[in-house]
Parts: structure tokens; C-alpha cells; sequence
């Protein structure tokens, strides 16, 4: 999943300070599972910059609304008469869902979170970085542990020399060193010999970095003439 953090409340209400009538629009997948912008925080955001509203004499107004994605048309078209109603938007979505709203309202639609990574749910309120989308997934040879994301020099052929012997990272003394995690889960599975296959240097321009990148799958694609 996208993991996403809120902006701090007092920076949200400079943003959307020069607007009365303000939606907050929530996302009900990626940021609601990390508690940054579901239901209940578009409710507790909206109780705040109410109050701080009234505190400082202004006369702001600010409507609720969660949809399913904001990555999608098919979630946001509902939403458009009360967003175009507005004269913003904050949306409680990572920068995808941001830019999607934008693109289909005709009112400016603001940022309420801080995209941060994609990644899982490591324990209760603790979300660590997983997949940093090379484009060149390589997780069958290395037992299902990333060796992009979870080797902080990226290394894609085992450890570098500065690993310690009580498997952190040289880098980061908190953090596991990745290689050493790949090595033990091959041996658990009885796959050392992933470990003799070299890997070609990586091809970063398949990543998500740089120029925006596009996946089209023809089979799925419906022709224009066919849209009704």
C-alpha cells in the first residue's frame, strides 16, 4: 500500500486559509489503512480547522466526504457537484489521488497528507518502506525480501564488507542489514544457489523515478467508438 502521513494541522489551514467553503475529501484504501486520511480522520480534521476557524474570527466552512479511491474516475465522479460547489479542495489522499481530483474538478484541489512510500504494516501504528517500484522485480531470487528497498546501498548481489556481525546495517545501526535477511531465508528454504546467479546492474530507467512512467494493457483498453 501507499503509505501517506497528515501535514501538520497548523501548515493544512495556511494552505487552505484564502478559501471559505472548503470539501475535505478522504480516500478509503491506502490512507485509511494507515490512519492518515479515512473517514475518521476527515472527521478529526475537520473538527480542528473548524475550531481554529472560529478562534481566529474567519468564517470557514468545511464539508465531509470519503470515497472508496481517489485514484479512480469511477470514485471521484460522484463527488464533483458538492467539489465543484466548493471553493477547494483538501484532499486526504496520497499525490496520485491529489492530481486525479484536480484533473477533474474545476475548483484547486490542495494537499492535506505527505506521500511517504509504498509499503506494509510492520505492527500496530508502524509502517515500514517495502517496494520502491524498480520495475524490475527480482523478489523469486532473493526468498521475498527486496533487496532495492531493504538494502540501504540498493546492492542486488549480496552484502557490501561493512555489514555487522550482528546482521545491522553499517549505515544505520537500527536497521537489518538486507542481505543478511535474504541469506537466512534462502538457507531456511534451502535455496542458496539463488545466491550463485548474478544479477545484470540494475536498470533504473524502469523505475519510478525520473520520467513519468505508463503501463497499458491493450487487452483491457475499450475503444472509443465503443463508449457509450
Amino acid at each position: 500500500m501507499i503509505v501517506a502521513e497528515q501535514k501538520p494541522i497548523k501548515q493544512i489551514y495556511e494552505i487552505i486559509k484564502p478559501y471559505k467553503k472548503v470539501l475535505i475529501l478522504g480516500c478509503g484504501t491506502c490512507v485509511t489503512v494507515c490512519s492518515a486520511g479515512g473517514e475518521k480522520e476527515v472527521a478529526t480534521l475537520a473538527s480542528a480547522l473548524a475550531i481554529m476557524s472560529k478562534e481566529l474570527g474567519e468564517k470557514g466552512e468545511f464539508l465531509q466526504q470519503t470515497i472508496e479511491r481517489q485514484c479512480d474516475r469511477e470514485f471521484i465522479e460522484p463527488t464533483l457537484p458538492a467539489a465543484n460547489s466548493c471553493d477547494a479542495v483538501l484532499s486526504l489522499a496520497c499525490g496520485a489521488g491529489v492530481q486525479l481530483v484536480s484533473d477533474m474538478t474545476t475548483v484547486p484541489v490542495v494537499p492535506g497528507l505527505n506521500t511517504k512510500f509504498m509499503g506494509i504494516t510492520q505492527e500496530q501504528g508502524v509502517w515500514t518502506e517495502n517496494c520502491r517500484g524498480c520495475g524490475d522485480c527480482v523478489l523469486h531470487l532473493t526468498a521475498g525480501i527486496c533487496p532495492v528497498s531493504r538494502c540501504s546501498k540498493s546492492l542486488t548481489n549480496g552484502p557490501c564488507g561493512g555489514y555487522n556481525k550482528d546482521g545491522k546495517c553499517e549505515a544505520d545501526r537500527e536497521m537489518d542489514c538486507g542481505w543478511i535477511l535474504i541469506y537466512n531465508r534462502l538457507k531456511e528454504r534451502g535455496m542458496l544457489d539463488n545466491l550463485r546467479k548474478i544479477m545484470e546492474p540494475k536498470n533504473w530507467s524502469l523505475a519510478s523515478v525520473g520520467k513519468p512512467k505508463k503501463v497499458i494493457r491493450e487487452d483491457l483498453r475499450i475503444e472509443p467508438e465503443k463508449i457509450k
